[in-house]
């Protein structure tokens, strides 16, 4: 009996040990041959865009580095979660790469009853690859000149102040429910269709304040047709080195780190992940595609795919937090 127990065992032992190195193998040839056709970066937004550009400007190089085609494909729809969702369901091999952003990863997923993924565990994180900042702009004749301000009047008027978003859900609306709670402060939310609608409403003071990605008021603040109160990003803009950050005012938690990342799906054997990741780092490491980056308020971010992984976590779970706070969920 203890002799067929042992042999039973040990034949199992083995065949697990077998299948284990099996699987290795079969994970080692294919990155060895990977990438044998062509990679497509799927981006969950139309052209144009800030997740868009990142996506452009690190694609050449992404080719040079891998000797082979990197292609773009837009796929947008039901905020990024379309795009997310082709990506969570196509083959682990490494031919098809999501490249998204805050809402893609954390806030969509977080608000939609049913996204069809769950971040955390649908994807295989390759690296994030900027930070955009995001910065609070009121009309230009409004008479706050600084965030201080703009919570003190606030205050004073209670109900009289709104703030724009580009859709419930977005992130500018759940930063504006952010900063009321945090402020103490009452305003009425008012949901546009996109991020231009809801700076033409700014510029025109059709609402007293919104969350903006810099790229998107660069131009509005350098022509004064908006003001810039605040950066939401842990450090100061270049472009506009003497608007002081949500830290600085006293507001540490109001955050908005509108990064990018690349992923693919789960399942996706690590050695390829490690060789996108190489691919990736080299480009954000390239001078000029950090400048491009610059240009629209995004900072190259190249790192590992282990902060990348506790960066999704993270913010999903924040994130969730805040919609849950302020009874915000789409179906």
């Amino acid at each position: 009996m203890t002799t067929t127990s042992l042999t039973r065992r040990d034949f199992a032992a083995l065949l697990l040990a077998g299948t284990t190195a099996a699987g290795l193998n079969v994970s080692t040839a294919a990155a060895q041959d990977y990438p044998s056709k062509v990679i497509k970066l799927i981006v969950p937004y139309g052209p144009g865009g800030p997740t868009d550009v990142v996506a452009r400007v690190i694609a050449p190089i992404m080719q040079e580095a891998l000797k082979q085609n990197v292609i773009i494909e837009n796929r947008a729809g039901a905020g990024s979660v379309i795009g997310a969702r082709a990506v969570a369901s196509a083959d682990p091999d490494g031919y098809t790469i999501l490249l998204g952003n805050l809402s893609t990863y954390a806030i969509a997923p977080a608000i939609m009853k049913k996204p069809g993924y769950d971040p955390t565990t649908a994807f295989a994180p390759i690296v994030q690859t900027s930070d955009i900042g995001s910065v609070a702009v009121t009309p230009a004749d409004f008479p706050a000149k600084t965030m201080q301000e703009f919570i003190a009047y606030a205050k004073a008027n209670p109900g009289k102040v709104s703030f724009g978003s580009a859709g419930v859900g977005n992130s500018a609306h759940l930063i504006g429910e952010l900063l009321k709670v945090k402020a103490g402060i009452d305003m009425t939310h008012v949901p546009y269709r996109s991020g231009a609608e809801m700076s033409n409403a700014i510029v025109a003071g059709q609402v007293q304040i919104g969350f903006t990605d810099l790229s998107a008021s660069i131009n509005l603040i350098r022509e004064g047709k908006v003001k810039g109160l605040a950066i939401t990003s842990l450090k100061r803009s270049p472009e506009f080195p003497d608007m002081p950050t949500m830290i600085e005012v006293g507001f540490p938690d109001v955050m908005l780190r509108n990064w990018t990342g690349a992923a693919a799906p789960a399942g996706t054997p690590k050695p390829i992940v490690d060789k996108l990741l190489a691919a990736i780092n080299q480009a954000l490491a390239n001078s000029n595609v950090q400048k491009t980056l610059a240009a629209i308020g995004a900072e190259a971010k190249p790192g590992t795919s282990e902060a990348f992984k506790a960066l999704i976590a993270e913010e999903f779970k924040r994130w969730g937090g805040v919609a849950k706070a302020a009874n915000i969920s789409i179906d």
